[in-house]
């Protein structure tokens, strides 16, 4: 059975409350050593490293210095509640006072539960790279209208996952309201169509997102790793202390 199928089949079952458990079981314990005081490093001139985007070699969107010592990789579900908790909370102070100092860097992967979260995965990687993070923040911020949005047609929602892969990704965004939401985010419907219909495109996204859970044993949403080191902590409260305790203090 391939990767598209599988998450076909998958049970769309996302609670539209949000939640601080992290979706699926939990990370793995792996301490962090304090480290020296690292000073901030300055961006381009002209520009702040919040403006910095580079896609990585994993599929990630890199978020800031690209030399930062401080690397933090968050795997996220988009019909996740959790990760919806932490791009509101964490979300800006990680990138206002962290990445633009120059001294972390914020890579955002997708880890893929369902067709849903496919489907808001491919719709924000559709167009810049620059477009990407923000995109995925607009879609946690709105999680329950979202969430609320899909359920709501659960018929044309379930006809819609059993058409044929180069139709079923437009039609599930169609019955979802996905097409409004991001249209009225800046993603225009025919960019947002085309990219939809890229059934390549969308089946690496699944791809590299079982292919990396596989490999990093990542079963988890958030789940967070620091320098390669994943982290036992789901939410901002948690993971700004090993961030200073590792020097962006």
């Amino acid at each position: 059975m391939t990767i598209l199928r599988k998450i076909a089949l998958a049970t769309f079952a996302a609670p539209l409350a949000l939640g601080l458990a992290a979706c699926n079981s939990e990370a793995d314990d792996v301490g962090v050593e304090e480290g020296a005081q690292i000073a901030p490093i300055a961006a381009p001139e002209g520009t702040a490293w919040t403006e910095v985007v580079n896609v990585s070699e994993e599929g990630g969107y890199v978020l800031g210095n690209p030399d930062a010592p401080l690397k933090v990789v968050e795997y996220a579900s988009h019909t996740c509640g959790a990760c919806a908790q932490f791009s509101v909370q964490g979300g800006p102070p990680l990138q206002e006072e962290y990445v633009n100092s120059g001294r972390v860097s914020y890579e955002l992967r997708n880890l893929v539960r369902d067709p849903i979260d496919l489907v808001i995965s491919t719709m924000a990687r559709c167009g810049e790279p620059a477009a990407f993070i923000p995109r995925a923040d607009q879609a946690w911020a709105s999680f329950n209208e979202v969430m609320g949005g899909a359920q709501s047609n659960g018929q044309a929602l379930q006809q819609a996952m059993e058409m044929p892969e180069e139709q079923r990704y437009v039609a599930i965004a169609e019955a979802a309201g996905l097409f409004g939401f991001f249209q009225a985010r800046g993603l225009p419907r025919d960019q947002a169509q085309t990219c939809l219909a890229d059934v390549d495109n969308v089946k690496a996204i699944a791809e590299r997102s079982a292919a990396q859970s596989n490999e990093l044993g990542v079963n988890a949403t958030p789940t967070f790793f620091l320098n390669g080191r994943k982290l036992d902590v789901n939410q901002w409260p948690g993971l700004e202390p090993i961030l200073q305790r590792a020097g962006a203090r």
